[in-house]
């Protein structure tokens, strides 16, 4: 009875230290951030809330088990550099990388994982070295393929059938900015438009323009691209994989499945513009 106590009191004793390492906290991951808007952005703050939810529910919670770190470039040039350098010296496990952030992040680190969003031409860019197999430190989600930009075109000349001169704001120190207007001037005979390229300095001056003409009174008049907020649901998981062990290099890039046409009717109403009904019908939002 003694011998049978005793060998169940070793049993239990083992067992303890098993148990105790078992519970022990799992180790918190880091995930960095570079943004080119500012912290008080409305728009930013939805997409970073369906980011972090999207996190939540593949098992990774801010203050838990993983750790966010934020910068705000608010689209100044010096700004994406000198963050792109603090969050790599925070030694994050990948980050997240928006629009023209990626680019600052990419010369700042060539090792720690990234994923972008809103990318146009990450091949040409320079920043993959194909969209099946990026083969560096990088890869994520492009804003649109070349072919969408024909598409702007055609858009503004079935909103507006009178135009015939269109400008077209690009930077031109972007490569993908020549590709992106060489297919608008393809398109854009068959649609009788003239267009002229606005080149700007930098691709902040490009951002504050954008975002200045859509805070103005009545706003842009129409936006025809990617849905924003399910890029970052995407890339949260691709954040996930990267995570569990797997390499940006592996991960290949990946184009848009899902396009938002948004109208405002203040604005056509601003300018004078009778929108033709099928137009409206086609529209995932129209603002009135």
């Amino acid at each position: 009875m003694k011998r049978r106590t005793f060998i169940a009191g070793l049993g239990s004793a083992a067992v303890w230290p098993i148990t105790a390492r078992g519970q022990q906290p799992e180790r918190l991951r880091r995930i960095g951030l570079l943004l080119g808007t500012t912290a008080d952005d409305s728009d930013s703050q939805v997409r970073l809330a369906v980011f972090r939810q999207s996190l939540q529910q593949l098992g990774w919670t801010d203050g838990r088990n993983l750790r966010i770190d934020y910068r705000w470039a608010a689209g100044n040039a010096e700004n994406y550099r000198k963050y792109a350098a603090e969050l790599v010296a925070l030694a994050p496990d990948v980050i997240l990388a928006p629009g023209f952030s990626v680019g600052p992040m990419i010369q700042a680190t060539r090792t720690v994982p990234i994923v972008f969003v809103f990318t146009t031409d990450p091949v040409g860019s320079g920043f993959v070295d194909s969209l099946s197999r990026p083969g560096g430190n990088a890869t994520g989600f492009m804003a649109f393929e070349f072919s969408l930009n024909a598409k702007w075109l055609e858009l503004l000349k079935e909103i507006a059938p009178g135009v015939t001169r269109a400008a077209v704001l690009r930077d031109a120190a972007i490569p993908s900015g020549i590709g992106q207007f060489a297919v608008i001037q393809s398109v854009a005979p068959s649609v009788g438009v003239e267009v002229s390229p606005i080149n700007l300095r930098d691709a902040g001056e490009i951002e504050r323009a954008v975002t200045a003409f859509a805070r103005a009174a009545n706003g842009g008049l129409i936006s025809y691209g990617a849905d924003f907020n399910d890029q970052y649901r995407k890339a949260a998981g691709y954040v996930d994989r990267i995570l569990k062990g797997e390499k940006p290099a592996d991960m290949p890039v990946q184009a848009p499945t899902k396009y938002e046409l948004v109208i405002n009717l203040k604005t056509a109403k601003a300018l004078g513009l009778e929108l033709p009904h099928s137009l409206l019908a086609r529209a995932d939002e129209v603002i009135e």
